[in-house]
């Protein structure tokens, strides 16, 4: 049983320990492992920032990162046992960032790129689960990984974009306390992570949430013999579905609601009517990611509440 919400359990439980000197900028089943663990395992994982440490100061805050230096993932980790056609659920039972962030915009990049008349940036210190922007805005930290996935079915995917293997879901409900529900695809899974934010609003419209390095605790499960196409979030109350679609906001939708009204009819006994009416009246749709005019992938998220006719993702007998 895959239990949700803060554990009690702590850093120095860890079973194991993996550095961030160990990472890749893509997934790929041809990656070596860095660690090898079980179902139950107890992971201390660290991570880099998204552009691995090299913005320190305002001098070079708004120096270009190559595409290739974004989203470095630490990993991967072989978890014995999984085999494709199974799922590995992450649980993340607590993420410490560290002491300072940045986020940053410039033109043609975000939903309100045409009112940015230059690049900039902006620090952020985190203590004690404060953020703190500038002298007049501070509010809660709201830690969660923006990258988070497998070894996809086949190739070599960039850890920038989102896909069935997971990936740059950027779900900001991927955060203490969730477990994500990944399908696997090769034996033992490998699972990487990474692209830590402090905190980041639905959406990213600028391009970044607060990008931060940090270290993650997570304990990994197998739900054997079940999968799905892309992966899904189960927090305390609800689980999540994923749909990406490149520069397709409408498609991601669509597939979100897909994935989630498939769960419900194969694993609840819903008519696909049905199912179509409870998410429109119970489900909440909405963008995980969408950083327009850029290239790439968006992601819509499908939230479906746990009451007892679907208090979970799978119903597993």
């Amino acid at each position: 049983m895959i239990k949700l919400g803060r554990n009690k359990a702590s850093f120095k439980d860890a079973d194991h320990y993996l550095s961030r000197d160990h990472h890749f900028f893509s997934f790929n089943s041809e990656h070596a492992p860095a660690l090898t663990v079980s179902p139950g395992d107890l992971i201390h994982v660290q991570t880099w920032d998204c552009y691995m440490g090299a913005i320190t100061n305002a001098e070079n805050a708004l120096l270009p990162i190559p595409d290739s230096l974004i989203n470095p993932a630490t990993g991967p980790i072989f978890v014995t046992g999984a085999q494709p056609g199974d799922t590995l659920s992450v649980t993340i039972l607590d993420i410490q960032p560290g002491p300072r962030g940045v986020a940053r915009t410039y033109p043609g990049n975000g939903q309100l790129q045409h009112l940015i008349k230059e690049q900039y940036a902006r620090f952020f210190d985190v203590k004690d689960g404060i953020v703190t922007m500038n002298d007049n805005v501070s509010f809660p930290a709201s830690p969660m990984l923006g990258v988070i996935g497998l070894a996809p079915e086949s190739g070599d995917i960039s850890t920038l974009p989102a896909g069935k293997h997971g990936g740059n879901l950027d779900n900001n409900m991927n955060k203490i306390g969730s477990t994500i529900h990944l399908p696997v695809k090769h034996p033992g899974g490998l699972l990487s992570m990474g692209d830590m934010h402090a905190s980041m609003g639905d959406g990213e419209i600028c391009g970044t949430g607060i990008e931060i390095a940090g270290d993650v605790l997570i304990r990994v499960n197998l739900i054997k013999g079940i999968g799905t196409e892309y992966p899904v979030t189960e927090t305390e109350t609800s689980w999540i579905t994923h749909g990406v679609a490149i520069e397709d906001i409408p498609g991601a939708m669509q597939i979100a609601c897909e994935e989630a009204a498939n769960l419900l009819v194969k694993h609840w006994g819903f008519t696909i009517e049905d199912a179509f009416i409870f998410l429109s009246v119970q489900g909440n749709l909405g963008i995980a990611q969408a950083v327009h005019p850029s290239t790439g992938t968006v992601i819509a998220k499908m939230s479906v509440p746990k009451i007892a006719a679907c208090p979970k993702p799978f119903k597993i007998e």
